[in-house]
């Protein structure tokens, strides 16, 4: 009997809770990430024992500890392709990936790019605090240029590497970014990752209070993110300030820049196409930065396509249909066989 053929308990965020110490750093972003997706996977009507947390090696990537569910800690940077595996394998469960910029961005990156160009139905969440934490503060693939740390001690000459261009360079079909301590945000972006029908890239800022505290000041602080964020929304223009009276539009070279609403009409401004067919959109948007411009924060991308578990499993169906299910004691003992003295 599958589970959708009986009543499924009310389960809370709670029920998603394990029974292990918590080892983090206190006031570490993870907690609120943790929190977020332990009042997400309530709502989605799926049972626990068909959730599994895959990750790979980072403070991260103990997240699979801390879940009343299966998890799997794998190795560094490889937990999509482990994912990937699983998924193919078992395509009724809802498989999540937990990683970091480090293992994710640097040693993981070629498995990141190809789970998403596939369009795996996986959801991947990357904590990114631009830096190594679990080994003690080195620069990461998305650290600051001129960053100082254990590794970079005359500052790095490394240029940073953007998650989110990564990802839509890859074709993904949903793309997001958030906030650890923005609770509402996060929760909407996690929420609608869960549900998404294909691979599913959050970009989370994290916030390393040890190693590298304060680096995305500028997106939490309720004083300060209204003027360096812009919280998108589809089909809506791209509006942002506490007075909400500025706002994005294309120059004459097809750049992004600021104007003011006294100045310009709502019309005139850039507005938000989650759905765009062509990934140029979501680009564009990925590459505003702060301080240079306002950074975008919420859903890029959305859109709809077929994945590579459902196509794998419609060949193996297929091939059933053929040839049928197959023997695979007679395929061992077919053909010629030989000794070899």
């Amino acid at each position: 009997m599958s589970t959708t053929d009986v009543e499924l308990p009310v389960l809370t965020a709670k029920d998603f809770a394990s029974d292990q110490e918590i080892r983090w750093c206190p006031r570490c972003g993870d907690y609120s990430i943790l929190a977020q997706i332990k009042k997400v996977l309530p709502t989605l009507g799926i049972p626990k024992e068909d959730i599994v947390f895959v990750s790979g090696i980072g403070c991260s990537s103990r997240f699979p500890y801390y879940m009343n569910t299966y998890g799997f800690h794998s190795i560094h940077g490889r937990a999509p392709a482990i994912a990937t595996g699983l998924k193919v394998a078992r395509p009724e469960l809802q498989v999540w990936v937990i990683t970091g910029d480090g293992d994710a961005l640097s040693i993981g990156g070629n498995h990141f790019m190809h789970a998403i160009r596939r369009n795996v139905d996986l959801k991947i969440i990357l904590f990114n605090n631009q830096i190594y934490g679990l080994t003690k503060g080195q620069y990461s693939p998305t650290s600051p240029l001129g960053k100082r740390t254990k590794s970079s001690p005359f500052g790095s000459v490394d240029y940073p590497l953007s998650p989110l261009s990564v990802a839509i360079g890859s074709e993904a079909t949903f793309v997001a970014r958030s906030v650890d301590v923005d609770i509402n945000h996060l929760t909407m972006v996690l929420e609608r990752a869960a549900n998404h029908k294909g691979t599913a890239f959050v970009e989370v800022y994290q916030d390393c209070n040890v190693f590298n505290s304060g680096a995305f000041e500028f997106a939490s602080k309720k004083d300060q993110k209204v003027e360096n964020c812009i919280y998108l929304e589809d089909g809506k223009p791209l509006i942002f300030g506490a007075n909400r009276d500025k706002g994005i539009r294309l120059n004459g070279k097809g750049e992004p820049e600021v104007v003011s609403l006294d100045e310009v009409k709502e019309d005139d401004l850039l507005f938000h196409d989650e759905s765009a067919a062509e990934p140029a959109h979501a680009f564009q948007l990925a590459r505003m930065r702060w301080p240079e411009m306002p950074e975008p924060m919420g859903v890029f991308r959305d859109i709809e396509k077929p994945t590579y578990d459902a196509a794998v499993t419609q060949q193996l169906d297929d091939a059933k249909a053929k040839s049928g299910t197959g023997d695979l004691e007679a395929l061992f003992n077919s053909g010629d066989t030989w000794e070899v003295k």
